[in-house]
Order: C-alpha cells, then sequence, then structure tokens
C-alpha cells in the first residue's frame, strides 16, 4: 500500500511537471516584465499594448508593466528600451511610424535599421479623415470647400506627430485638393482629438482605433477611409481613393519590437509567446472591439523586411511631396 502511493506522488509529480513544462519553455524570462510605449495612454499602441500585456503576463507567469514614454518622436521610447540591459525583459509595443516615418523627417536620437530588432506584429489599424463636429459640411466635396473659405483664419490640420502618416496624410490631402492647411501636431491621438471636439483644429487624420468612439457619439465627423477597401465599420463612408485621392492609403502595423543587442534567439522566444497569444480569439476579440484587425507576422525577419519595405515607401512619398518637419 505504501509503494502504491509512492507511486501515486511521483506520478502526480510527473505529471504536473509535464503541465509546466509548456509554460516554462515559452518563457522567455523568470522575471517581470516591462512594456515601454512611445506614446501616451489610451492612444492606439497604448491600447494594443494593454491587451497584450494580459495575455504575455498569463502566459509566462510573470508580472507585465506597462511604462509610457511618449515625446520626442518616439526617441523618449526608444532610449528607454536601449538603456534597459539587453535581456529581453524589457520590450515595446509601438506603431510603425516610429520606425518608418517620423525618422524620415525628424532628427531622431537612434536609427531605426540598427538600434531595434522588429519581433512581431499583431494589429494594423487603418486611418480616416475626421472633422470638428461643427463643421458645416456632409461629404468630402462640401468640406473641401468650407477649408477654401477665406475667413482671415488659416484651416488648420492636425496629427498624432509630426512625421507620421498622421502628417502625410493632411500634407497629401491638402496638396491635391488645393488647400492651405496649417499643420499641427500633437503628442498622440487624445490630446489632438481633444482639440479636434472643440474646434481649435478643423481636420484630421487619425486611427479608426481612438476615432471610431466619437464618430459613434457624433463628436466628430468622418468624411473618409484611408484605405483599399470601405471598413465593415463604418460601411456607408468611401474610401478616399473612391472621392480622388489613391496616394492617401495608410496603415500603420502595431508590433514588438526589442533592443538590438537582444540576442537573436531571445527574439525568437519573445516572438513565439507574442505571436502565441496574439493568435488566441480572446485576445483577437479584444483586438477586434477596439478596432484593429489582428494580424501576426510570420518571425521576426519576415517583419524586419516589411519594415524596411515600408520605410522605402514611405521615404518616396515624402520626396515627391517635399513633406517637411515644420510643414
Amino acid at each position: 500500500m505504501i509503494n502504491h502511493f509512492v507511486s501515486l506522488s511521483r506520478r502526480s509529480l510527473l505529471i504536473a511537471a509535464l503541465a509546466a513544462a509548456p509554460l516554462a519553455a515559452q518563457a522567455w524570462t523568470n522575471k517581470p516584465v516591462r512594456v515601454v510605449v512611445p506614446a501616451p495612454a489610451g492612444g492606439t499602441m497604448d491600447v494594443v499594448a494593454r491587451i497584450l500585456s494580459e495575455a504575455i503576463s498569463t502566459e509566462i507567469g510573470q508580472p507585465v508593466i506597462v511604462d509610457n514614454k511618449p515625446g520626442a518622436g518616439g526617441t523618449i521610447g526608444i532610449q528607454a528600451l536601449n538603456n534597459a540591459a539587453p535581456d529581453g525583459q524589457t520590450i515595446m509595443f509601438t506603431a510603425s511610424n516610429v520606425l518608418t516615418e517620423i525618422p524620415l523627417v525628424m532628427k531622431t536620437a537612434f536609427d531605426p535599421a540598427k538600434d531595434v530588432k522588429p519581433v512581431t506584429m499583431v494589429a494594423r489599424p487603418t486611418m480616416v479623415l475626421v472633422s470638428a463636429p461643427d463643421v458645416p459640411a456632409s461629404n468630402l466635396k462640401e468640406l473641401i470647400a468650407y477649408l477654401k473659405t477665406n475667413t482671415g483664419q488659416a484651416r488648420s490640420c492636425a496629427s498624432y506627430s509630426a512625421g507620421t502618416s498622421s502628417h502625410y496624410a493632411c500634407m497629401i490631402f491638402a496638396k491635391q485638393a488645393g488647400l492651405d492647411l496649417q499643420h499641427i501636431p500633437f503628442p498622440g491621438s487624445p490630446p489632438a482629438l481633444q482639440n479636434l471636439m472643440g474646434h481649435q483644429v478643423d481636420i484630421m487624420f487619425d486611427g479608426l482605433v481612438t476615432s471610431q468612439p466619437l464618430i459613434k457619439g457624433g463628436k466628430v465627423k468622418v468624411f473618409g477611409v484611408a484605405a483599399k477597401n470601405r471598413l465593415a465599420q463604418l460601411p456607408d463612408v468611401p474610401t478616399m481613393a473612391e472621392q480622388g485621392f489613391p496616394e492617401i492609403e495608410f496603415s500603420n502595423w502595431v508590433g514588438a519590437i526589442v533592443s538590438a543587442k537582444v540576442p537573436d534567439a531571445t527574439v525568437q522566444k519573445i516572438n513565439a509567446v507574442i505571436s502565441k497569444v496574439a493568435s488566441t480569439p480572446a485576445v483577437q476579440e479584444k483586438l477586434q472591439a477596439h478596432n484593429f484587425p489582428p494580424i501576426v507576422s510570420q518571425s521576426p525577419e519576415a517583419f524586419a523586411r516589411d519594415t524596411r519595405l515600408e520605410y522605402e515607401r514611405n521615404a518616396q512619398i515624402v520626396k515627391s511631396h517635399d513633406i517637411k518637419l515644420n510643414q
């Protein structure tokens, strides 16, 4: 009888060890993880970071703490990332604009091709053209006519940061529509939208993630979608291409990156965990509930290649439209 109980105990320990094995194999660290976000709380990057951080914490069995470091076109966040020990315990969730847009028009204290390593993509949201709620226009043609009205005060276009696709789209729209718009950058979508709702600025190209609740609540008006196809969330809103602006097609990815000093083997482990949790129905439902189309890149190498191609495409846009930081 004693041997029987010993055998059962050993078997229980073996089962417990086997059950814990996948978690131990997946976890790249046995300490708390810090997630740097180069944007203020409540914005696109922050929303994704908090959804994924909760899931990552459950997966690796460690606390995952979000640390918002906005400012200087992502430089403050990247510096925080690279000042940390390169052991993978500090990662960053960012939108692609920090790597593929801002460095093209702003002198940054980091090299997007050398100072960080892309890990995996988790979502690719789309931008929409929105205006202050009291703008007297019901379609894009009327909006353009309104923006051309000479009131003695310059019409304005907000962006969620200088040098981002929000800025790019504004400048392309102004040039092609024959508008004289003053570009006003803000440190993230929330403050830009606050000023838009108060009509301190006239229009803005913003991510659907942050604009959708305000569109539903009638706090901003929407005039176009900066994507190839119409959005399921806004089926009656035409794309910018449908309305004569085919170049205004932007969708920033949101994903994880690490310091370039983090070993490739650790990057692969982080990729495996984030890709796994980002693919679960629970996380995908949360992302979709916030208007994020979930998408998971296959490998760090593929993600790095996509990032490089996006940088090259944006470089051509900046050159052909002569987009400048203080424009």
